[in-house]
């Protein structure tokens, strides 16, 4: 089932995630696809919901920054981690 193949990428995720430590829970809906909520604890104004889904006209899966645009390939979780802790560091004004 493809929502099970989603929620195993994501779980990968947040392993990762965790490592980084950073925050990250599989969220479940009743209408729509599972997605990673992902939170620096740190400063936790720096968030980030990432999505699971194939990209157009394939079949193949990639991680999905929350507007829309592909993160990174579901087959190497540790390199969308890597961008993710990135995105979500704290940085000096």
């Amino acid at each position: 089932m493809a929502s099970d193949t989603h929620h195993d990428h994501l779980d990968r995720l947040v392993r990762e995630l965790g490592a980084r430590g950073l925050v990250a829970d599989v969220v479940k809906t009743r209408s729509g696809p599972a997605f990673l909520r992902v939170v620096n604890p740190e400063a936790t104004s720096l968030s980030e919901i990432v999505t699971c889904a194939p990209a157009p006209d394939s079949a193949e899966h990639f991680f999905w920054w929350s507007w829309g645009e592909l993160m990174h390939q579901v087959d190497d979780p540790r390199g969308a981690a890597r961008k993710l802790a990135r995105v979500l560091e704290p940085h000096d004004a």
